[in-house]
């Protein structure tokens, strides 16, 4: 595309201003985008579209991208979770009336996992910078909420990378809206370098009694011998040592969000047609073996394991 069309294609089809941006590492991204139109009504949890036209240059070091003619002046999207940076610059919980954006949590996806589909978006997402300008979506949407939890329940946030984005929203809706069960959010990832928002729990642990924030990582030097997954957190005790309490079902909601092997929804054996639990063993099946059930969106049945599988 010559640079005029361009510059025509960004004033047509562009819609936000990212007003803030942050990288924790040079494949972690936090991000905020001021929206040309009135922020929708939402709940924390749910997600959103960003999305940058093909005519974008992307990140070097990526996986090589082979355009077909005609598909540079197409626009890439892609939905993400809302994240939230939970305490404003006083370390206090944010104001919502303070925050003109909507913020995002972002890492760098450098191969695809289909080796015919290079990632599109993030590669040209991650050479953005403050007042660059791109398309958001002006539907934010999704199931995956804190619509039946009880002021008194105890809400467990597991999640991975960055499937913690929602769980920081969901952090600021329970504690803005005065929760008093017990609130824990655990993240696991690879190293402390990955844990965008370490800083930020942490100051949030001292000023809330019923706050913990569990950061895990599995492959810096003092844990590469003794891996802590979200899996082995439930199942060796340590999750309901850290609670003071056991994990109850009846009083206990479950969320989680990251990778779909620690999630562990069922799925259709192609023999059978049963439904089964994948290998190796999720979060879903250890729970489902103590009396928790989870969300079974086809059957609309809401249970108290909810779940947003991140990729």
């Amino acid at each position: 595309m010559l640079p005029e069309e361009i510059a025509a294609a960004r004033q047509r089809r562009y819609n936000g201003t990212i007003v803030w941006l942050t990288k924790p590492n040079p494949d972690l991204m936090i991000m905020r985008v001021k929206p040309d139109f009135p922020i929708p009504r939402h709940r924390a949890g749910q997600y959103c579209s960003l999305g940058l036209g093909n005519w974008e240059p992307r990140t070097p070091g990526c996986q090589p991208e082979d355009m077909k003619p005609g598909d540079e002046s197409r626009l890439v999207r892609r939905a993400y979770s809302l994240s939230h940076p939970i305490l404003n610059d006083f370390g206090e919980l944010l104001d919502p009336t303070q925050a003109d954006y909507i913020e995002f949590y972002i890492t760098l996806v450098r191969e695809g996992s289909d080796p015919a589909k290079p990632p599109a978006l993030t590669p040209r997402l991650f050479l953005l910078k403050e007042g660059d300008r791109l398309n958001i979506g002006d539907r934010i949407t999704g199931h995956y909420t804190l619509e039946h939890v009880k002021p008194t329940d105890t809400v467990l946030l597991l999640g991975t990378g960055t499937g913690e984005a929602p769980h920081n929203y969901m952090t600021w809706e329970l504690l803005r809206g005065g929760h008093t069960g017990k609130v824990l959010n655990a993240c696991c990832v690879r190293f402390k370098r990955d844990l965008g928002y370490i800083e930020t729990h942490r100051q949030l642990v001292k000023c809330s009694g019923n706050y913990q924030y569990l950061p895990l990582t599995t492959r810096e030097a003092e844990t590469i011998g003794q891996k802590v997954y979200i899996q082995d957190l439930i199942t060796s005790g340590q999750m309901e040592e850290l609670l003071k309490e056991p994990l109850d079902p009846v009083r206990t909601h479950v969320f989680l969000c990251g990778n779909p092997k620690m999630i562990g929804v069922q799925v259709k054996d192609p023999a059978t047609g049963a439904r089964v639990y994948p290998q190796p063993t999720g979060v879903i099946e250890i729970l489902e073996q103590r009396g928790f059930q989870a969300d079974v969106a086809a059957a609309k049945i809401r249970g108290n394991v909810h779940f947003e599988e991140y990729w």
